[in-house]
């Protein structure tokens, strides 16, 4: 039997011994991974290597690979760089991607004549002078409120040119009579003063409070000396404003400034990561995410991963980062160490701490959904007056126009969250005509026993979309396979919400406002979404098959083959004769290429060019058929909604 690699060996030799990028294809040329390396080969051949000790994960996703490309890079932080761009423009699968739906709020210091100090969300180095982000608006606003505190900046928006002012186009507003602006608008201050006071903010913006300090000191001690007692006192309330901003906000001593904390902890399935950045002792920046592995990356690779990426959100410049595991990957400039003892090691100590208390919060909400779906789980016990609790349910629905391309489809929920790589499609195979009595007991029957065959877990409850007719077929096809009484089985009608029993002729109504109804109409309304965009599907199909197959010499077999790897007639004109004879061989590819380039130019009745519908196309357009990310990484290969 061959292994994955031996179709892409001759890729893989290929492939340089140099630092870079890789990026693994599926058979419909979708990026569904990117990594980065030192050496692009090695890296690469140890995923296909036995016996390496992969996780699951990492054999389904090798098990998907068609192709390999790669992008050379000068050293291994530029690879860590690329594979970021990438993983952003691409967002493939199996990777991990560091998405923030929100944005941060900045203090920005505009490009203007007497320069507002304003906050935004928007980041636009055109504007002005950007200070941030910061984690929170509270934050934020406590370092305007102490910079408007200080010093005295205009709050207005008017256009203060030399003209304007000079001309007396504008009035000093309440914010000059309260003393907190000097009204440039009037020309009471003039624009060198007023520069002075923006550059001062400016170093609390930055976070260097002890040029501030200094300033005011120098300021009060010089007023003293001159007898000039009340402007001595000004400064003495601004330096006691400034103490108390500067003693919350303190962390550690103030010779720790410029630096970067990273640190991480982990569970199975997710990572935990704090950022802090700290100027002069205090935190002016901290975030805490979470991170859902995909192949159970390591805790050094997701690190670095995280840090590239938050230092990039928040245009971090610092060259020292202290972090509580080696991070694998850094610019050149960059120092990384490992603090063990006294201040830097307290930073660490707070940093795991968040990320401990972020953990503990997701931990519990998890738990409680569980407790939540569980609940509900007994509510529908009770309801339907059940001994087992319905752990696993199984749900049927058929679908069908007038009788053509009859359809159906079986929705699996386990512990009411729906297991979608449990769903499966049925192709209707012995009934004729539209008869969902008949095609809901062939699809039942099939089923259960397939799952008899092969030792699988039965469900604890089976739901039939339909009433009394769609669930007595449904027990015909247990009695046939000696499954009948070991499984409960009911019919939900959709009309009135009536829930019926095998043999028995009245209908149970549940309260439409019942937690455990409501769980069943979204597995029921679950299963027709799942069945009607198969329909869709199939019936898209149909006409570009019917086509292929009325080439001369053309049977069903062959153009299943051609539609399954070109998937339009449009990419088989657009291929190479070699490719399509890889598909069907030498005989039939001639018939092939002669009756494309017989139809290439064959106009219409009305003189326009035939259209030939995509079943790529068609998948496309109805999105809700295919499982998301997270479905497709539990999904094993053999679980892709394959007709039974």
């Amino acid at each position: 039997m061959s292994s994955p690699y031996d179709k892409l060996r001759e890729v893989v030799q290929r492939l340089p011994e140099s630092p870079g990028v890789y990026k693994f294809f599926d058979e419909e040329k979708t990026l569904i991974y990117v990594g980065k390396a030192k050496n692009i080969r090695k890296r690469v051949t140890s995923y296909f290597t036995k016996n390496s000790g992969v996780n699951r994960k990492t054999l389904k996703l090798v098990s998907e690979i068609s192709d390999i490309d790669f992008t050379v890079a000068n050293t291994e932080f530029d690879a860590l760089l690329l594979e970021n761009n990438f993983i952003k423009q691409n967002q493939p699968k199996y990777n991990i991607l560091l998405k923030d739906d929100k944005t941060f709020p900045y203090i920005c210091i505009l490009n203007e004549r007497f320069p507002r100090v304003i906050y935004t969300r928007t980041y636009n180095l055109d504007q002005g002078e950007y200070f941030g982000p910061y984690s929170s608006v509270v934050a934020m606003k406590n370092v305007l409120e102490l910079v408007r505190k200080l010093y005295s900046i205009r709050t207005c928006s008017l256009l203060l040119s030399e003209q304007n002012v000079a001309q007396k186009k504008f009035k000093v507003c309440l914010e000059y009579h309260l003393g907190n602006c000097k009204g440039p608008c009037e020309g009471y201050q003039d624009e060198t003063s007023y520069l002075e006071e923006i550059d001062q903010a400016r170093n609390i913006l930055k976070g260097s409070l002890s040029i501030v300090y200094q300033t005011f000191t120098a300021n009060m001690k010089e007023a003293a000396g001159s007898m000039e007692f009340e402007r001595a006192q000004h400064y003495k309330e601004k330096l006691d404003t400034l103490e108390r901003f500067q003693t919350k906000s303190l962390v550690v001593n103030r010779d720790l400034t410029d630096i970067d904390v990273f640190t991480i902890t982990s569970i199975e399935g997710y990572a935990y990561v704090n950022y802090m950045q700290i100027k002069e002792g205090s935190i002016i920046y901290s975030k805490t995410m979470e991170v859902k592995k995909k192949l159970d990356e390591p805790d050094d690779e997701l690190l670095s991963i995280s840090a590239v990426e938050l230092r990039e959100q928040t245009h971090s410049t610092n060259r020292l980062i202290l972090s509580n595991i080696p991070i694998i990957v850094l610019e050149s400039e960059v120092e990384n160490v490992i603090p063990q003892i006294g201040d830097k090691k307290k930073l660490i100590a707070l940093s795991i701490k968040n990320a401990l208390e972020l953990r503990r919060e997701r931990e519990i909400f998890r738990e409680g959904k569980k407790s939540k779906q569980r609940e509900v789980l007994e509510i529908l016990k009770k309801d339907l007056q059940i001994q087992q609790l319905p752990e696993i349910i199984e749900c049927f629905d058929n679908s069908n126009i007038m009788g053509t391309v009859p359809v159906a489809s079986m929705v699996r929920f386990v512990n009411g969250k729906p297991d979608k790589k449990g769903y499966r499609h049925f192709n209707i195979k012995t009934v004729e005509g539209p008869n969902d009595f008949a095609s809901m007991k062939e699809i039942v029957g099939r089923r259960y026993k397939r799952i008899l065959e092969e030792g699988e877990q039965l469900p604890s409850l089976i739901v039939v979309d339909g009433g009394k007719g769609q669930l007595s077929s449904a027990c015909e096809a247990l009695k046939e396979l000696n499954m009948y009484g070991q499984v409960p089985i009911i019919g939900i009608a959709k009309k009135l919400e009536e829930i019926y029993y095998p043999e028995d002729p009245l209908p149970l109504h549940i309260s439409k406002k019942s937690p455990g109804l409501l769980l069943l109409q979204y597995i029921r309304d679950e299963a027709h979404r799942f069945a009607i965009t198969f329909h869709r599907l199939k019936r898209s199909k149909k006409p570009l098959k019917s086509e292929v197959q009325g080439m001369e010499g053309i049977g069903e077999k062959t153009a299943t083959k051609l539609l399954q790897h070109f998937r339009s007639v449009k990419k088989m004109r657009e291929a190479s004769p070699e490719e399509i004879e890889q598909v069907v061989g030498k005989a039939k590819a001639k018939l092939v290429l002669q009756a494309l380039s017989g139809n290439k130019e064959e106009p219409q009745a009305d003189g326009s060019l035939p259209e030939v519908s995509s079943s790529s196309d068609a998948l496309s357009s109805d999105s809700s058929l295919a499982p998301s990310e997270s479905d497709m990484l539990d999904a094993s290969p053999s679980d892709k909604s394959e007709p039974q």
